[in-house]
């Protein structure tokens, strides 16, 4: 018989888009806010063709992404200086403290499901401002590059 009723199962149905800090339109999922979680969290993400959020990073939590459906490229590093192309069925892992971009330049909304060695829905999330810029270059460079390629 449980005594502590806070540490039991629950499901969570997505609820309606929210928008988070770095910009990004996600469907809460588990949280600590939701389930009483206290070391994870998972959300699904939604990022239009064409959009990306902010240059931002995740301070002390590691990040894992399962790709639903569609395609994104994601920036990371301290220059954003590498790049990392998921599609539908790949998973992608960012580690804690890393500057990381998605961003989708495909045809097709991308969509994930996110879990976070956090379990607050807004996460330890840093917004890197300053490397606005070189995420533009970054991401001019790419798609000149794909549409050489074609």
């Amino acid at each position: 018989m449980f005594e502590d009723l806070s540490l039991a199962c629950k499901a969570v149905k997505l609820t309606d888009s929210l928008q988070a800090q770095q910009g990004t339109s996600y469907f809460h999922g588990i949280s600590s806010e939701t389930t009483n979680s206290r070391q994870i969290c998972m959300h699904m993400i939604h990022i239009p063709p064409g959009s990306r959020p902010k240059v931002h990073k995740h301070t002390s939590h590691e990040t894992a992404i399962y790709v639903i459906s569609g395609e994104a490229y994601t920036f990371f590093g301290n220059q954003l200086q590498f790049v990392e192309k998921t599609c539908a069925g790949d998973m992608l892992f960012i580690p804690a403290n890393i500057p990381h971009l998605p961003i989708n330049l495909g045809t097709e909304t991308a969509i994930g499901i996110v879990a976070r060695t956090d379990p607050n829905q807004s996460e330890s999330l840093v917004l890197l401002p300053e490397l606005e810029e070189i995420a533009e270059k970054a991401i001019n460079q790419l798609k000149a590059k794909i549409q050489n390629s074609i």
